[in-house]
């Protein structure tokens, strides 16, 4: 790897310190946002309709954002090359702002330069991704850019759905879908690497199972599965594939020996994270089946899987890149805590009608307190005041 030193400011020195920092805190403000919108309190002047606006501005405005900042710190140790940073780094910020703003200005604005500004920056993510994993040749995680694609397709049509038609309907099951997707696809192949790599530095035992045709075979049925829900979500068929992929992936977490993680919570809450996938593909067959509302099993992918996933993983990579001992202080915990909190509520707010005001508010409070509590505590070093972090010089 080229070694040249980086001079510039080192919350631009890589892509995880702007995007989790400023991904972490808009998640949080967001909700804060939305609770009152949804009590009828509040009034947004963006395009979309309220329940639009919450549902986008997580699946399409926080998410990319945690997601670039990951790709763009994992893609440099995949390839070998410099990472994208300095200039670069701010234009792609400025543009991920700018999306948010115009997105929830749009009625201002227009509906067609919001979409073109939001929908232009996961075509850029993926078209950087692409060309850093096209020099380094490593073809095999060229993956991760058809899912971005995908992803950038989702909120293009979520767009157009909500100006032709009122309100988004299939793009966002195609979003989620692929926000799942990746979670399998990631989570797959950090969460069994990060706890076999601490679990041999402790009492003999058992350790994960390595990547294997299980693990293929399960990500596969998954897609298979959430291919059925974003055509045809309440269909018996749908139910049954989605049944079969939710205890394909309760067999493929429990290979990881999650179990032996509990005096680590930094590795623990991946384990917990990842638990929301199967839990979301069982709880959406059991809507497909009549048996809970819909909005159960997306919870549990959205909040669950992909809430404490993002927390899990920004809290990991911003202690292991800025040269810090990979552990949970009391603060990361007491995040942690909150977000499987928030999503708890969350969920049982929509199981357990009756109490769903109390446990909405529960959830959204743990929510913000999660996000912007990881704002608070890891702030300092993201953005570079915590000397620690610059013991050594930012390099490639």
């Amino acid at each position: 790897m080229n070694a040249r030193t980086y001079e510039g400011p080192a919350f631009f020195s890589c892509g995880f310190r702007p995007f989790f920092l400023l991904g972490s805190i808009y998640a949080g403000l967001a909700i804060l946002i939305w609770l009152p919108v949804f009590m009828g309190e509040l009034s947004l002047v963006s395009a979309f309709i309220p329940r639009d606006w919450h549902v986008h501005e997580m699946l399409f405005g926080f998410l990319p954002a945690v997601i670039t900042g990951f790709l763009f710190t994992a893609i440099p140790n995949w390839t070998g090359r410099l990472p994208l940073r300095g200039r670069p780094l701010m234009c792609l910020v400025a543009l991920w702002t700018a999306g948010r703003i115009c997105v929830t200005f749009s009625a201002g604005t227009g509906w067609l330069v919001a979409m073109l500004v939001d929908c232009s920056f996961l075509l850029l993510i993926a078209g950087a991704a692409a060309r850093e994993i096209i020099a380094g040749r490593k073809w095999n995680n060229l993956s991760v850019v058809v899912l971005i694609l995908a992803l950038l397709a989702g909120n293009v049509t979520f767009h157009l759905e909500a100006h032709f038609r009122g309100a988004a309907d299939t793009s966002i099951r195609i979003g989620i879908g692929v926000v799942v997707l990746l979670i399998s696809l990631i989570g797959g192949r950090i969460i069994p690497s990060f706890t076999r790599n601490w679990l041999v530095k402790q009492t003999p035992g058992r350790l994960p199972v390595p990547f294997a045709r299980f693990d293929t075979l399960s990500v596969a049925v998954g897609g298979i599965a959430l291919g059925c829900w974003i055509v045809s979500p309440v269909a018996m068929w749908t139910g049954y594939a989605l049944a079969g992929a939710g205890a394909l992936h309760l067999v493929r977490l429990a290979r990881w020996a999650g179990y032996r993680t509990g005096r680590e919570r930094l590795l623990l809450i991946l384990h917990v994270g990842y638990a929301f996938v199967p839990v979301g593909f069982l709880l959406n067959a059991c809507s497909a089946f009549g048996i809970v509302p819909t909005a159960a099993g997306v919870h549990a992918w959205m909040a669950g899987a992909a809430g404490i996933m993002t927390l899990a993983v920004m809290s990991r990579a911003s202690l292991g890149h800025t040269n810090q001992v990979l552990t949970a202080s009391c603060a990361t915990q007491a995040i942690y805590a909150a977000i499987i909190i928030s999503v708890m509520a969350r969920i049982c707010a929509i199981l357990a009608p009756a109490h769903s005001l109390p446990l909405l508010h529960v959830a959204a409070f743990g929510w913000a307190a999660a996000f912007l509590g990881f704002a608070l505590s890891y702030g300092p070093t993201l953005i570079g005041f915590d000397k620690r972090t610059l013991r050594q010089p930012v390099t490639a």
